[in-house]
C-alpha cells in the first residue's frame, strides 16, 4: 500500500467531518431568513411616520431592485412561520413601492396604475418563489388564509392615505409579534383612522371589507389595542356603541 493511500485511509474520518460541516453550513444559509438591511435603510431615509418620500425611493430605485432580487431567490417554505409572515409582508410592501415608482411622479393614486379591466393588485409582476404573482395573491392567498392574523391588515400597506401607515422598519421574524402589536396600537389610537365621537365609533373601512378577519367583533378588536381615554370609554360603553365606517382616501401616501 502506498504512502498516499495510507494517508487517505487514515484521514478518512477527518474528511467526513469536514464534508458534514460544509453541508451544515450550506443548510444553515439555505434556511436562513432573508437579509432586510437594504430595505431597512431605505425605510429609515424615505418613510416619515407613514408619509413616503417616493422621490427619494426613485433616486435609489436600483437599491430597491437589488432587494427585490434577493427576495425572489428566497424559498419561503424553508422559513419558520414568523420569518415567512415577515417575508411576505415585507415583499408586499416593497413591491407596492416598486409599483408606485413605475408611474412616479405622474401617479396620484395607486389606482391610477390599474385599468378598467384589472386593478393594480391583480397585476402579475411580483417575483417570488420562482413564480410571478400578484399583490392580491400575497395578501388573499397566502397571508390571510395561512396565518389568520387580523394584524396583517395593519402590516401590509396599500400606498394610500387611508391605509394604516407604512411601518418604519422591515418586519423581522424574531420580533414579529411585538412589531405587529406596536403597529396595530399606532393605527388604532390614531384619530385619523379610528375615533370615538359621542356614542359612535368611527373606524377604518378596512374593518368593513374584512369583518370576518376580526371575528365580526370590531369594537372588541379596537378595545384590545386602544389606550388611554379611548380604551376606558370603549370598555365602559361598548354595549351601547354604534359603528360607522370612514370614507377611504386612495390618494398617494406621499409628500
Amino acid at each position: 500500500m502506498s504512502a498516499n493511500k495510507n494517508y487517505a485511509t487514515a484521514n478518512r474520518p477527518l474528511l467526513g467531518i469536514v464534508i458534514a460541516a460544509l453541508v451544515l453550513l450550506w443548510s444553515a444559509s439555505a434556511w436562513a431568513a432573508p437579509e432586510h438591511r437594504v430595505f431597512a435603510e431605505l425605510l429609515t431615509k424615505y418613510n416619515r411616520n407613514g408619509v413616503v418620500d417616493y422621490a427619494g425611493f426613485k433616486k435609489e430605485e436600483a437599491r430597491l431592485d437589488a432587494y427585490l432580487d434577493e427576495l425572489a431567490k428566497v424559498k419561503p417554505d424553508t422559513l419558520s412561520r414568523n420569518d415567512r409572515f415577515a417575508f411576505y409582508t415585507n415583499a408586499y410592501n416593497a413591491w407596492t413601492i416598486k409599483l408606485i415608482l413605475s408611474g412616479y411622479p405622474g401617479v396620484k393614486s395607486i389606482k391610477d396604475l390599474g385599468s378598467f379591466f384589472k386593478s393594480p393588485w391583480k397585476k402579475e409582476f411580483v417575483r417570488l418563489g420562482g413564480e410571478v404573482i400578484t399583490l392580491d395573491a400575497i395578501e388573499h392567498d397566502i397571508l390571510r388564509p395561512k396565518f389568520k392574523d387580523p394584524r396583517v391588515h395593519v402590516a401590509v400597506n396599500c400606498a394610500s392615505k387611508s391605509c394604516p401607515s407604512l411601518w418604519g422598519e422591515p418586519f423581522i421574524g424574531s420580533r414579529l409579534d411585538a412589531q405587529l402589536n406596536a403597529a396595530t396600537r399606532a393605527f388604532i389610537n390614531n384619530p385619523k383612522f379610528n375615533r370615538l365621537e359621542n356614542n359612535t365609533l368611527y373606524v377604518s373601512r378596512i374593518f368593513k371589507w374584512f369583518s370576518e378577519d376580526f371575528n365580526d367583533d370590531i369594537i372588541g378588536f379596537v378595545e384590545q389595542y386602544a389606550s388611554g381615554e379611548l380604551k376606558n370609554t370603549l370598555t365602559a360603553r361598548r354595549s351601547s356603541l354604534e359603528v360607522e365606517y370612514l370614507d377611504y382616501d386612495w390618494s398617494l401616501n406621499g409628500n
